[in-house]
């Protein structure tokens, strides 16, 4: 069996890609919770921070809703085109 066969599929490649997104987006804001630490009172912090974890989080599960196919999983292997 050739190993380039077994290629992830676009859902797999869609969920990493939304997990790496929240990912970056949630260091970002834990780097903006320090940086802000003297500059800014706690409330304002965790506005920003808040902003910035939903912004990751509507992100990431569009990317993985955009990437996901719902027609290849109705159908059986049998019956898909080569």
């Amino acid at each position: 069996m050739n190993p380039l066969y077994l290629a992830p599929s676009g859902e797999m490649v869609g969920a990493i890609a939304a997990v790496a997104f929240f990912l970056v987006l949630a260091g970002a804001a834990y780097v903006a919770f320090k940086a802000l630490k003297k500059t800014v009172k706690m409330a304002v912090r965790m506005i920003i921070v808040m902003v910035i974890l939903a912004v990751a989080v509507v992100g990431s599960l569009s990317l993985w809703y955009f990437s996901s196919d719902g027609t290849q999983k109705l159908k059986p292997p049998a019956e898909r085109r080569r």
